[in-house]
């Protein structure tokens, strides 16, 4: 006979996982955890490997990955020959989004270091608004994006 796993409700599904409840539900209607079963009561039931599932998504979102990137990891079947490179793969992608993510924050730092430095503590004057408003005026303003054309 085989052995149930234990079922828990979303709240202790939650608690055992990390994952709040909302975030939970969110994650079943994005495809990340299957439809769950319902009690007699209509409560949502989680068996031990759905929390498992939820504590790995938990993990890959921790990482910054993307919904599709954990998506693409949890597709993966471990016994597969090719899983390990696919996963690799996925992970090389998202290495590359976090390379550019932190050339990106660097950039910014020196715009606020910059930013910063236009109030010195020296004079009664602090020129950090001036500048904002300045680089407002500057910063070009984006075309409108084009009416979306409806057929009839």
């Amino acid at each position: 006979m085989l052995k149930q796993s234990p079922r828990h409700r979303i709240g202790n599904a939650a608690r055992l996982s990390g994952v709040p409840p909302a975030n939970i539900r969110y994650y079943e209607k994005e495809g990340l955890l299957p439809a769950q079963a319902r009690a007699d009561n209509r409560y949502r039931l989680y068996s031990d490997e759905e929390v498992h599932r939820l504590r790995f998504v938990r993990l890959c979102r921790a990482m910054d990955m993307s919904l599709d990137e954990v998506r693409t990891l949890l597709a993966l079947d471990v016994a597969a020959p090719t899983a390990d490179h696919a996963a690799c793969a996925t992970l090389d992608e998202h290495l590359d989004h976090v390379r550019t993510r932190l050339a990106e924050l660097r950039t910014l730092e020196q715009e606020l270091l910059a930013l910063r430095e236009r109030c010195d503590g020296t004079g009664g004057h602090c020129h950090v608004i001036e500048a904002l408003h300045e680089r407002a005026d500057a910063d070009p303003v984006p075309a409108p994006a084009p009416l979306a054309r409806r057929h009839v």
